[in-house]
């Protein structure tokens, strides 16, 4: 009888080069490189490269990839009606879900995958990951406008990847700090080894769907407050704190009520989570440069956080990256509901760098279960029960 462990919990589903975390040090790196030097001196579109190719790019290699990406950042006008019938009230999530799934619809292309092989036609999966990554951020900025009863902006070839995701958003010019936080963030957020959506990817991607129906998998798994959607309820929860002074009161009624801290703890993390350490360091500067003048929800997360680090750090519990990251998204006039869709975009990137992968070397997953069922027994006629 197999052993069952629930939720998969240290159980390998695959082998990677990818991505690795150290929990118990504090490490995470892409492709060998500590976050801290990626969020530090690289750009999200380069860091897309590295995960998605193995190494960083040359200037030549990162300014091709860059000129595709913003060339794919349009979608057909299909799409923009698709949106438009979707209810306002919808949950951002659910709105990416369904039309990254119909991208297929209106951008075929998937013959390398109805073969009975995984496609190995490298040119094949580049295209595809440029164009869903290119439009990811398009269709998240362009649904802002469409539920709010306004036709949404077109996108910018002469600006960055966060430039043009932050002017389409706000329909503002980005201003150069807040871009630059977003591209971090985006880095930060990108890719985390082997977690609830990037395993969806691995399933989907291992029966030769197409990468649209693979990416759509991952939103789904993301949308779940127990992964991408803890943002959002952090942000609820420091809202409902009010003030850093009932910060103690806050965290010690949940602690004797055994409920969720959001924004507290990690499975892979024994230690304080490197990606909220680098978005603290974020909101430091921001505070800085703003003389102080920002929101004061930052300092009700640090006195949260505070008090956790006090109750909870001998239970190896510190601030995880969702800590932060949405009262940094508040700052530039992102909605609360929308930060998992941002979290979305950049997590694209691994996601089709494993998607990528598993097609090297392709086999459909089929785990078994324990059963613990009825043993076997006869029908009864439904006159006789």
């Amino acid at each position: 009888m197999s052993e069952y462990l629930p939720g998969l919990a240290g159980v390998p589903a695959t082998k990677s080069n990818i991505s690795d975390i150290d929990g118990e040090k504090g490490i995470l790196a892409y492709r060998g490189y500590p976050i801290e030097q990626l969020a530090k001196h690289s750009t999200f579109e380069e860091t897309t490269q590295l995960l998605l190719d193995g190494d960083l790019p040359s200037a030549e290699q990162l300014a091709e990839f860059d000129r595709n990406l913003r060339h794919n950042r349009r979608v057909q006008y299909h799409i923009l009606d698709l949106m438009k019938t979707f209810p306002a009230t919808g949950h951002p999530m659910e709105m990416l879900q369904t039309a990254v799934a119909s991208l297929g619809m209106f951008y075929p292309g998937n013959d390398c995958l109805t073969g009975g092989d995984a496609c190995s036609d490298l040119n094949y999966i580049h295209n595809m990951t440029v164009k869903i990554l290119a439009r990811m951020g398009t269709i998240v900025a362009m649904w802002e406008h469409i539920r709010n009863g306004y036709e949404p902006p077109e996108p910018r070839d002469d600006l960055t990847y966060a430039e043009n995701f932050l002017y389409m958003f706000t329909g503002r010019e980005p201003d150069p700090m807040l871009a630059r936080i977003m591209d971090v963030c985006l880095i930060l957020h990108a890719e985390h080894t082997i977690n609830a959506s990037t395993f969806a990817v691995l399933v989907n991607a291992s029966t030769l769907a197409s990468p649209n129906s693979v990416i759509a998998a991952a939103i789904g798994a993301l949308s779940g407050p127990l992964h991408g959607g803890a943002n959002q309820k952090v942000v609820e929860m420091l809202k409902e704190i009010g003030s850093p002074e009932h910060a103690a009161a806050y965290v010690d009624e949940k602690l004797a009520n055994k409920e969720v801290i959001w924004g507290m703890g990690h499975r892979e993390y024994k230690t304080k989570d490197p990606r909220a350490t680098i978005l603290q360091k974020l909101v430091d500067q921001l505070m800085e440069a703003r003389g102080g003048d920002i929101n004061p929800m930052f300092e009700t997360a640090k006195a949260v956080e505070a008090v956790c680090e006090e109750r909870l750090a001998k239970k190896g519990v510190y601030a995880n990256v969702d800590f932060y990251s949405g009262i940094l998204y508040q700052e530039m006039g992102i909605p609360a509901d929308q930060f998992t869709t941002i979290f979305a975009i950049s997590r694209c990137a691994g996601w089709l760098a494993h998607w990528r992968e598993q097609l090297k070397d392709n086999r459909i997953f089929r785990p078994t279960q324990v059963y613990t069922g009825h043993a076997a027994r006869d029908y009864v006629p439904i006159d006789k029960r």
